[in-house]
């Protein structure tokens, strides 16, 4: 019994399996508002800057641009393999190929200070959140 009592907790992190019907692009278009947010603030940091400040709100925004380029991809994600279904991909057969796109674009964000990138992630979110949002019409 104390063996029990003195034993950590097992901490589970998941998308309910229920399933519970409950999903939402709103955060993966929040995030991907984040990374191109944190591109535009690295890209107006002084170039030249070696001052503690800039060096550290560098390192802080880079940080937070690829911390919210993996909750997009964990969001799309989400959406792709558990909202969307087979009789969805009829109507947008292009639906696999724009998801697959939308995760690269997240890594591509995650490994680059590009704001072509960003603004293309933006994109594509919105064209998943556009599909989305028509299914539940």
């Amino acid at each position: 019994m104390f063996g029990r009592l003195l034993k950590p907790p097992v901490v589970v992190y998941a998308h309910c399996d229920i399933p519970c019907g409950i999903y939402d692009p709103t955060p993966a278009k929040i995030a991907a508002d984040t990374v191109a947010k944190m591109v535009e603030k690295i890209n107006q940091l002084p170039a030249n800057a070696t001052d503690a400040t800039t060096r550290g709100n560098f390192v802080r925004m880079i940080a937070v641009k690829e911390e919210h380029a993996q909750i997009c991809k964990k969001e799309l994600e989400i959406l792709w393999s558990d909202y969307f279904k087979p009789e969805h991909l009829e109507k947008y057969p292009k639906l696999h190929d724009t998801f697959w796109k939308a995760a690269k674009l997240c890594s591509k964000n995650k490994q680059n200070v590009d704001a072509a990138a960003a603004a293309e992630l933006q994109g594509a979110v919105k064209e998943i959140s556009d599909m989305f949002w028509a299914t539940k019409k």
